[in-house]
């Protein structure tokens, strides 16, 4: 699997990493455990060395799955990539926002915990905590990382603006924000992050399952699902953005490729995508085709074909907002 070196860090990542949101289970109706494990091993079997994660996703099952998965395999830890987050706590009632030095200290010691590893090569702030001034969590992130407990400082949902006063106090490795075809709000927050040489991770690369081609018009979700919640599915142009994704079909195997293996191209290569994408899997079958989306590239001509065919559909790929996804802070929780 190609690898690049992520920001100014030493850390090399391969640029298609598994993404393990729904590996939690929270927001995606439970999860299987033993099905989970395997998905991470299929994944690292296939190259797949780069795993992305959070304390969030589940409330620490996310994490305690892939450190089990990796427990089990005959791999070297210095192989692999593990990248997690820190700055969210969260009671019976839900999540909320907690980025104080405190919290963030003992959540990298119970993350540690649960990946059975002592240190993490990517550790990035799960969203801004507006509760708290942006130095003091930077200075903490800057202390984990000078004492060796991690390889690169993150942050994740971060404006440009947020970025700039990080950037006062300690460095910025890595970015991980919201990206795929149908979803651009965030563009260019890419792009900041490009001409200051922080490299991207992209979430939501399928768009929530909708880049897979496997829901129609008719598709309902249950309460326990986020995108009961999510205007990309309820919405006015869920229907057209269906057309859209039917034809984009068409285009993938044109190229001998399937729609999801085009939409993680299309991030990888868009002058504005991502250095990473994540590819988010829950069973060892949806794994399957990730070498196939490694081992091509995307044209100009392509790129300038599939907004053609987007655009037919809707009239703007502005679909959606940061606010539909993050927990609130402490004052507000």
């Amino acid at each position: 699997m190609k690898k690049i070196k992520l920001g100014k860090s030493d850390v090399e990542a391969t640029r298609i990493a598994l993404g393990t949101w729904a590996i939690g289970g929270t927001g995606w109706g439970g999860t299987d455990e033993q099905q989970s494990i395997e998905t991470v091993q299929e994944a690292i079997r296939k190259g797949v060395t780069t795993i992305d994660t959070a304390p969030a996703y589940g409330k620490g099952l996310s994490e305690k799955l892939i450190g089990q998965a990796i427990s089990e395999m005959d791999v070297n830890r210095e192989d692999l990539v593990l990248a997690t987050k820190a700055g969210i706590d969260w009671t019976e009632d839900g999540n909320y926002r907690d980025s104080r030095p405190e919290h963030l200290e003992k959540e990298l010691e119970a993350s540690l915990d649960r990946l059975q590893t002592d240190y993490l090569d990517v550790y990035q702030i799960h969203w801004p905590d507006t509760d708290i001034s942006i130095e003091e969590t930077a200075k903490k992130m800057k202390e984990f990382y000078e004492e060796g407990r991690i390889r690169a400082i993150g942050v994740s949902n971060f404006s440009p603006e947020q970025m700039d006063e990080w950037q006062k106090y300690a460095p910025i490795h890595t970015s991980q924000m919201h990206l795929n075809m149908l979803q651009r709000y965030l563009i260019d927050w890419f792009e900041y992050c490009r001409n200051h040489e922080i490299a991207t991770l992209s979430w939501g690369s399928l768009a929530h399952g909708m880049l897979t081609g496997k829901y129609d018009k008719d598709a309902s979700f249950p309460d326990d699902d986020l995108r009961s919640n999510i205007e990309l599915f309820q919405g006015d142009k869920y229907p057209h953005l269906i057309d859209a994704v039917e034809e984009l079909k068409d285009f993938a195997a044109k190229k001998d490729r399937n729609i999801i293996q085009l939409a993680v191209r299309w991030l990888l290569d868009h002058h504005t995508g991502a250095d990473v994408a994540l590819w988010g899997a829950r069973k060892p079958s949806q794994v399957e085709g990730v070498q196939g989306a490694d081992d091509f590239m995307l044209t100009a001509d392509d790129l300038k074909v599939i907004d053609e065919i987007l655009y037919k559909h809707v009239d703007d790929l502005d679909n959606g907002t940061l606010s539909e996804y993050g927990p609130p802070v402490r004052s507000e929780a």
